[in-house]
């Protein structure tokens, strides 16, 4: 007899990942926007290869350092001739 699971029933399922497509998801690990399956392979991956284990360390370092730089404001005419350009180039 076949047993049907239910949507709502969790089923333990983890995605293998290449290290090719591991380096792929890291942004959307990190955002916690991977579904279940997708964020324990991850993580499964990342706890048994070595070299995306330090390419991950390296990522979160990187965002650590320069993640939470102020956005850079442009000049007043900068700014002018760029808003300028493209209102010209949306209204013809």
């Amino acid at each position: 007899m076949k047993r049907f699971i239910p949507e709502t029933e969790a089923v333990n399922v983890v995605k293998r990942f290449t290290c090719d497509e591991l380096v792929e998801l890291l942004t959307a690990y990190l955002e916690d926007a991977l579904d279940r399956p997708s964020h324990d392979g991850v993580r499964a991956h990342l706890s048994c290869c070595e070299h995306c284990e330090r390419y991950f360390e390296q990522f979160r370092a990187t965002i650590r350092v320069l993640g939470d730089q102020p956005p850079e404001k442009l000049p007043t005419g900068v700014r002018d001739r760029l808003m300028s350009a493209f209102r010209e180039r949306h209204s013809g």
